[in-house]
């Protein structure tokens, strides 16, 4: 079992289509973007930001849990059991840097 892993992610509420995918920012500091198409009322889009992780990344959605950032377009998330390869996925879901 391996040890959790933190993500900090930006939020897009009010999206035509759920998407995880992009950055937010340049170089290390960029971060990945989550657009979801639920509002920004009553935790909606958290929890639609939460689900849309945990699907793109191949966890369990309980694996998939918010750190901080409740009312915040900027959340860390933290990700229980996270696949081998969790860096080579978040690598493609970033893409490549802005030139």
């Amino acid at each position: 079992m391996s040890a959790p892993a933190r993500l900090v992610v930006r939020v897009r509420p009010g999206a035509s289509r759920t998407r995880v995918g992009g950055r937010y920012g340049d170089g290390a500091d960029a971060t990945l973007v989550v657009a979801v198409s639920a509002r920004a009322v009553d935790g909606a889009a958290t929890e639609a930001v939460l689900g849309a992780v945990a699907e793109a990344l191949g966890v369990r959605p309980w694996q998939v849990t918010l750190v901080r950032g409740r009312t915040s377009r900027d959340k860390m998330l933290e990700i229980a059991e996270p696949p081998d390869d969790l860096d080579v996925r978040l690598a493609a879901l970033l893409g490549p840097p802005a030139s």
